[in-house]
């Protein structure tokens, strides 16, 4: 379903918490913030509440399915990342038959630095692998077999023993604008309040529509911040439509962006899995649900963020697709945090994997010459 324009009035009354479709999991453990050092996560967790009602017998049944299990799949424990890890798992079971039975697949939620620390923007917290660190701790100590992550929150390097040989079809690229008063940025008073956690997003509002003020700390899941956006903390938001598709809540959505007026964050709307490096099974797996097409355009916008060292500390933004023609045109854009500086680049080329990284690095380079000596001060 493509999704342009919706009908605006509809968002007064918008629904915030909509409650997710049942899938079908196996089973599903979770892991706290720190990976506990011996083999067995949820029987730990289980032991340290001992009582005379048969937990520890009932946890060390859970463990038992997570040993027989075929495919551990980690995951990030928001309804958007377990979405991500539900259609995984609808992928799997659909290309693989012995993946259906029962126990077959377990889901493991892993509680990241990301998910523990919300009280302060992400560019405040510092560091890469804000949200993929501990899942890929356990996919390395062999807690879990593959890795389910949004693409645009991983590091443009792997961990040594890790490999990320699959994206699924990509969503929707384009960011979505969400308010109860207003069918636009544009139509937005002066001195009302976005809040977005993305400087990418605020250098870009700011830049376009510099009577409007940014709120940083408007941090959380998709259910938290159409809440917050509720209750009166800031006139409106933006959100990746992609997730609001995946979790099936586009009636939240006043107006889509352009990718003229908000060009997307590097990988946004692609799925990436992870397996350990000589894990052949796992990779085996995988190889059947990548989507190539999906591969190459992340690799090139991966390939300019990678250039530019991009962190969450610098606005960047980068888009590959293919165009009528069946070649790459990449667009790519760095800022200053206050949207003053705004510099913009785009390559076209053949779509083969080489050509594109060679596209994306190219043009993080000219950015960074264009730029000069501290634009990227942070």
């Amino acid at each position: 379903m493509d999704i342009s324009t919706s009908s605006f009035h509809r968002a007064h009354k918008v629904s915030l918490l909509r409650r997710q479709p049942s899938s079908p999991v196996n089973s599903v453990s979770v892991i706290g913030f720190s990976l506990p050092r011996i083999t067995s996560p949820s029987l730990d967790k289980c032991r340290r509440k001992r009582s005379s009602f048969g937990v520890v017998r009932a946890c060390v049944a859970v463990e038992e399915k997570t040993r027989t299990a075929i495919i551990r799949i980690g995951t990030r424990g928001s309804p958007l990342a377990l979405a991500q890890a539900y259609e995984t798992q609808a992928k799997l079971q659909a290309k693989h038959p012995e993946l259906t039975s029962e126990g077959a697949i377990h889901i493991e939620i892993i509680k990241t630095t990301g998910d523990k620390i919300l009280s302060q923007p992400l560019a405040d917290i510092g560091g890469k692998g804000l949200f993929t660190k501990e899942i890929d701790e356990a996919l390395i100590n062999g807690h879990i077999d593959i890795a389910v992550h949004s693409m645009k929150d991983v590091p443009t390097y792997l961990p040594e023993k890790t490999i990320l040989p699959c994206n699924l079809v990509r969503e929707d690229v384009r960011d979505a604008f969400i308010c109860l008063t207003a069918a636009s940025l544009a139509e937005l008073p002066a001195g009302s309040v976005v809040g977005t956690a993305s400087l990418r997003r605020k250098s870009q509002i700011l830049h376009k529509y510099p009577s409007l003020a940014v709120e940083e700390n408007f941090r959380g899941n998709v259910q938290t911040r159409l809440s917050k956006l509720q209750g009166g903390k800031v006139h409106a938001t933006l959100l990746a439509l992609a997730g609001l598709k995946r979790l099936s809540m586009t009636e939240n959505v006043a107006s889509v962006l352009s990718l003229d007026e908000m060009l997307p964050a590097v990988a946004q709307g692609a799925i990436g899995i992870a397996c350990r490096t000589e894990d052949d099974k796992m990779a085996s797996y995988l190889a059947s649900l990548n989507h190539e097409e999906t591969r190459l355009a992340v690799a090139c916008e991966r390939a300019f963020l990678e250039t530019l060292d991009g962190s969450c500390r610098t606005p960047i933004a980068g888009y590959a697709a293919k165009d009528e023609e069946g070649n790459c045109y990449f667009r790519g854009l760095v800022a200053s945090p206050d949207g003053t500086r705004v510099l913009e680049t785009s390559r076209k080329g053949p779509y083969v994997f080489e050509d594109m990284v060679k596209m994306g690095k190219d043009a993080g380079q000219e950015l960074l010459s264009l730029a000069g000596p501290g634009f990227f001060g942070n």
